[in-house]
């Protein structure tokens, strides 16, 4: 009856998800997987094994995560959120419990037949504590069984073609669709290890890119989210550093990467790949410990993986690392470090590095400006775009959830009613602030879902421990901001979810690629506001398979906002716990610190900590961070009186409505969009390799440069030299060029040319009589006395 009306059923609580028909068998899908270049999964062929895992578990020893989290063990907080939520939660169903027990017994002395009604209210509340996965009453049922609307958006072709490329690059997008593995002169060690990862065919960006990558050209290459980037540039650079190996412990491959999680991943696919091979790799990225780091680095690995920041500690705190020696510099995401959160930090690593080296540049939205790739002096770069910079997954889905825009409070009722009726598991939920990202945790937490957070203000051990649970299914949902949009992949990952719109279109594509990845089907269900419209269109515009519209029945959006205007009390609980939990911890760390002073003294203890240097003074550091924090928090809001007001009825309100919540998000992609347009409309400023600094000149007092004596005598004009040069030569000058005759003798003439001669310190021929400039009739006037 409901495909009858055009409706999509949903999923009742405790039945299995069943494939979705549209994403599971359209005849879009089926196109899209009978298309040329694109892979297919199953035994009958494709560039994946069924069994395929792509950067998961590592053949011959524990994996990179594990061996992360070993180091960061003893660093976790003393009770998780999960546990407080769960606190909370028991204490808010014995209240309930109590509440319906007293109603009862008062009820009790009235009539023998409530008798009756209270043992069957005790059974049911016991029923209730022993199933804690269920939490809706008997009303709540009809919300479940009715059904979401689920239309095809329109879309509206562009009319604009496709810019051409520019002269800066060589194109080499074009590639061969026969070639394999084994055709590419791979070596036998990186063959085994592909056949033991799994790879069965390259997929059209390894295809492209690891022949000329093996030909050590500069690379700029562009290809859409999951489909085996890492691999593409880490091949051809073990085969290069097996056929040449190395003569002494040095670092000659840099891959740089944005954020400490995709470092460990990238890692991780290292190790697999090089397990044949002689090749060393070492990871250093925030959050794990400094000492094993350094210890790593002092050995000389083949090949590093680091973050910008920890990079650049190592390079001035640890003595013997360098990079003179990189043959090789690889930018993962290649578009967020050039930006302009990473521009001063990629600035002094391109100093330190070599000149005379292979770059190599990925994304999945890859620019294409000049000026941004001339700031890492490409030399002949080859572009390689498999794909478009707007272009999403294959497979995947997308679907958008308009919000009126008196609407904008039910964006958290709307996101709670998808995770409780549609999507249940393997879930990516992506806010814009880390605020959001909290709080949305805590309210499905309360509901019952099982929740993990991934952002920048948890502790590396606490990320970590989140993507592992995620990854080992221990938590169904992952709520996120963008530290976790770009090169995770996650297995199984069936559905991403957008709080609100990001900032831009490429960190929309990074968003739901998170999805669909290595030829698997997936969804994207993105909530898109009035003043989000505009990015919808450009969305639309540039999607290949049909953009869904869903639509929420309205009475099921009110129900869950209800349901969380209820468990606010318990929101600002599970907040007062964690704020309880965290001055604690802060005055026992105050405790241990006065203890450890008194103990070894004040100098010893200072001693120990020794402040490690950095390539920005305090002053600088701190200047660049607080235009940052200007640009962050410089509202959308046109107008100095509409931002104060905005500021000054937040500080008035301890807590702020739906509404103004779901403001503050929109408002932070909007400031984003702004600082970004701004930027582009500047005028365009030629960038370079800054030049290297001279070597510094040896300590100790200047030595002034001593000039000859044919200079001292030009340039002297000093009242004893103009008196010496009216005298002519002195006596032991005369007497050395044998003119100590009478003045006026015949040979005065033939003498001065040998004294000019001795002066030059040359051997010189001047002819006296050809002296036409002022400054020769001048000496001649000097030489020859009245």
């Amino acid at each position: 009856m409901l495909q009858s009306l055009g409706l999509v059923g949903t999923i009742a609580e405790g039945d299995a998800g069943p494939e979705d028909p549209e994403s599971g068998g359209s005849e879009d899908e089926e196109e899209l997987r009978r298309a040329p270049g694109l892979g297919r999964r199953g035994p009958a062929g494709g560039d994946f094994s069924a069994a395929f895992i792509f950067g998961e578990a590592e053949a011959g020893g524990e994996g990179a995560w594990a061996a992360a989290l070993r180091q960061l063990r003893g660093k976790r907080a003393a009770t998780t959120l999960d546990e407080k939520i769960e606190k909370v939660r028991q204490k808010r169903k014995s209240q309930e419990r109590e509440a319906k027990q007293a109603k009862v017994r008062d009820e009790d002395a009235e009539t023998e037949d409530n008798q009756i009604k209270k043992e069957e209210c005790e059974d049911f509340s016991r029923d209730e504590e022993e199933d804690a996965e269920s939490q809706y009453s008997l009303d709540d049922e009809t919300i479940f069984t009715k059904a979401d609307t689920v239309k095809v958006k329109e879309r509206k072709r562009s009319k604009k073609g496709e810019k051409e490329a520019e002269s800066f690059f060589e194109d080499a997008s074009q590639y061969d669709d026969n070639l394999s593995f084994q055709d590419m002169n791979l070596s036998r060690p990186l063959l085994k290890a592909i056949t033991a990862i799994g790879f069965k065919q390259p997929t059209p960006i390894q295809k492209a890119c690891i022949p000329v990558g093996l030909l050590g050209k500069d690379i700029c290459a562009c290809a859409a989210t999951g489909t085996g980037k890492t691999a593409a540039f880490i091949l051809p650079v073990l085969e290069r550093l097996i056929y040449k190996p190395r003569q002494a412990p040095i670092t000659r491959v840099l891959v740089l990467v944005p954020t400490r999680e995709l470092g460990i991943q990238v890692h991780s696919v290292t190790k697999q790949l090089a397990q044949f091979s002689s090749v060393t790799t070492c990871l250093a990225v925030g959050g794990l410990d400094v000492k094993t780091q350094e210890a790593a680095l002092r050995s000389g690995p083949d090949i590093l993986i680091a973050t910008p920041g920890r990079l650049i500690d190592h390079l001035h705190n640890c003595p013997s690392f360098h990079l003179s020696s990189v043959e090789v510099l690889i930018l993962d995401e290649a578009d967020r470090m050039l930006d302009e959160y990473f521009e001063e930090q990629m600035k002094e690593i391109i100093r330190l590095c070599s000149n005379h080296r292979q770059t190599m540049l990925f994304s999945a939205t890859m620019t294409e400006e000049v000026k941004d790739l001339a700031s890492v002096s490409l030399k002949n770069p080859v572009r390689i775009f498999v794909n478009s910079n707007t272009d999403v997954a294959p497979f995947l889905r997308q679907e958008f959830i308009r919000i009126r825009p008196n609407r904008e409070g039910d964006r958290e009722a709307i996101v709670s009613a998808l995770l409780t009726r549609t999507f249940p598991d393997h879930v990516m939920l992506f806010t814009q602030t880390k605020k959001q990202a909290h709080r949305m945790h805590i309210l499905l937490g309360l509901m019952g879902l099982r929740v993990g957070e991934l952002h920048g203000n948890l502790s590396q051990a606490q990320r970590l421990e989140a993507l592992r649970r995620f990854k080992d299914e221990q938590i169904d949902i992952l709520v996120a901001t963008d530290v976790a949009a770009r090169g995770l992949d996650i297995e199984g990952v069936k559905t991403v979810i957008n709080f609100t719109m990001p900032n831009t279109t490429k960190h929309y594509v990074h968003r739901v690629g998170r999805t669909a990845r290595a030829g698997r089907a997936g969804r994207s269900v993105s909530l898109v506001g009035e003043e989000e419209r505009k990015m919808l269109k450009d969305i639309v515009k540039a999607a290949k398979t049909p953009v869904k519209a869903r639509i929420l029945p309205q009475d099921v959006i009110l129900k869950f906002r209800e349901k969380i205007e209820n468990l606010e009390k318990d929101v600002y609980a599970v907040l007062c716990l964690e704020r309880e939990e965290r001055e604690m911890q802060q005055s026992e760390a105050q405790i241990n610190r006065a203890k450890k002073q008194l103990e070894t003294g004040k100098q010893e203890a200072a001693g120990e900590g020794l402040e490690r240097s950095w390539f920005q003074t305090r002053e600088e550091r701190k200047k660049e961070k607080l235009a940052k924090a200007l640009q962050e928090f410089d509202l959308a809001l046109r107008g100095k009186k509409k931002r104060k007001k905005f500021m000054q009825d937040r500080q008035k309100k301890a807590q702020m409505t739906p509404e103004e919540r779901s403001q503050f998000e929109i408002l932070k992609s909007q400031m984003y969009a702004e600082r970004l347009a701004k930027r582009n409309r500047r005028a365009k400023r030629a960038r370079a390799l800054p030049e290297e600094e001279p070597a510094a000149a040896p300590a100790g007092p200047k030595r002034k440069k001593k000039l000859s004596v044919f200079d001292e005598e030009l340039t002297n004009t000093s009242r004893k030299a103009l008196k010496q040069y009216r005298a002519g030569p002195s006596f032991e000058d005369r007497k050395r060029l044998g003119m100590t005759q009478h003045r006026k003798g015949g040979n005065f003439k033939s003498k001065s040319r040998a004294w000019i001669s001795l002066c030059c310190k040359e051997t010189i021929s001047v002819e006296w009589n050809n002296f036409s400039s002022s400054s020769g009739t001048a000496l001649g006037c000097l030489l020859i006395p009245t």
